[in-house]
């Protein structure tokens, strides 16, 4: 772009002199505009001057507006971006640089686009999931001014607020974490973890849900330790323990296993639930997202979405395999602690049942 420049400002002043020296010259020597005799040049240096920067303002005002032309473009489209319109996208330009620029706004946009209908996505979402609870228990708690209700039917009732109260709650917090993870890229408070240890806690936590449905647990564990944030990790477990919870039919198994590489701590978890097709694998991770529809009241779509952004600031991985009718496992890997004097912490092989 800048060699470009140059070259047109030394063209339009070349051009111009020529020009401006031909005319003055003519002029002159014709007599048609005064001069004094033995003086030809400098008068021609002189009229050449003023022609000159005549013809260059004309020519360099031609070629300037086409040569700003894509800036203004530029301009323009920035201020309709900025007035809220994510929908304009610029053409390419004739020059690298400028055509470098026009494809780097048009990705801008693109991505500024995106984060607004994620925005509106999410407004969306919160605003159907705490309305659904919160109408149902304006409704209940109207029913128990009737003086008519049973015992039977006050506790049920009581128990119904009891229970939607208690999905706000967790939708509250889940909110509330995940925007914080979300606006974070660096952990603090890391500290070696047992992680066998951790996922058995999860378990006991767990059992209430697990005694509920009467699921039985199979888990085989190795002794791993590895350096991360205890209470967030905390949070991975326990929500992918409950969406296994949540998808396995009563009497169920699911299996926890936890094995470790030289470099990488491997936990699965796999149910016996009602599994998922390609599509739904693809949207599993995304904020709200609830394939089964009839269990949308067992949790908020923001369990696996948190699972994810805790193990990509691990700097960990989680994935899923799974076909419909044929169950889920979910695999996370997480980087192992480095010991200095042995390399790593990891000893036998260990299981709970």
């Amino acid at each position: 772009m800048l060699a470009i420049l140059v070259v047109m400002i030394f063209v339009i002043l070349l051009f111009s002199s020529a020009i401006a020296g031909l005319v003055s010259y003519m002029l002159i020597t014709r007599n048609i505009i005064p001069f004094q005799p033995g003086h030809v040049l400098e008068a021609t240096a002189v009229y050449m001057a003023i022609v000159s920067l005549l013809i260059g303002t004309i020519l360099a005002r031609f070629f300037g507006s086409r040569f700003l032309r894509h800036i203004h473009e530029i301009a323009d489209a920035t201020k309709a971006v900025a007035a809220g319109n994510f929908d304009v996208r610029l053409g390419s330009g004739r020059a690298k640089e400028i055509d470098f620029i026009k494809s780097s706004f048009n990705d801008m946009v693109r991505e500024l686009s995106n984060i607004e209908t994620l925005r509106s996505d999410f407004v969306s979402n919160i605003s159907h999931e705490f309305k659904t609870p919160v109408s149902s228990i304006r409704g209940f708690a109207r029913r128990l001014k009737r003086n008519s209700l049973t015992e039977e039917q006050r506790n049920e009732y009581l128990d119904i607020i009891i229970s939607e109260s208690e999905r706000l709650t967790r939708l509250s917090s889940n909110v509330l974490l995940l925007t914080s993870l979300e606006n974070t890229d660096m952990v603090f408070d890391k500290a070696e973890c047992q992680l066998d240890e951790q996922l058995r806690r999860t378990v006991l936590l767990m059992e209430p849900q697990l005694k509920k449905k009467g699921l039985e647990i199979d888990i085989t564990l190795e002794s791993v330790s590895i350096i991360a944030n205890e209470e967030m990790l905390s949070e991975l477990w326990i929500n992918l323990l409950g969406n296994a919870i949540k998808f396995s039919p009563e009497g169920a198994e699911i299996k926890i296993s936890l094995t470790a590489t030289e470099n990488e701590a491997i936990v699965t978890v796999a149910d016996n639930g009602i599994g998922m097709d390609d599509e739904a694998k693809k949207r599993l991770f995304d904020k709200f997202y609830q394939g089964d529809k009839s269990r949308s009241t067992e949790g908020n779509g923001l369990g696996l979405t948190l699972a994810k952004r805790i193990a990509e600031l691990q700097k960990g991985t989680i994935s899923v395999e799974s076909k419909p009718g044929k169950g889920a496992v979910f695999t996370v890997m997480l980087p192992l602690a480095v010991n200095i004097n042995s390399g790593r912490i990891h000893n036998n092989e260990k299981s709970f049942n």
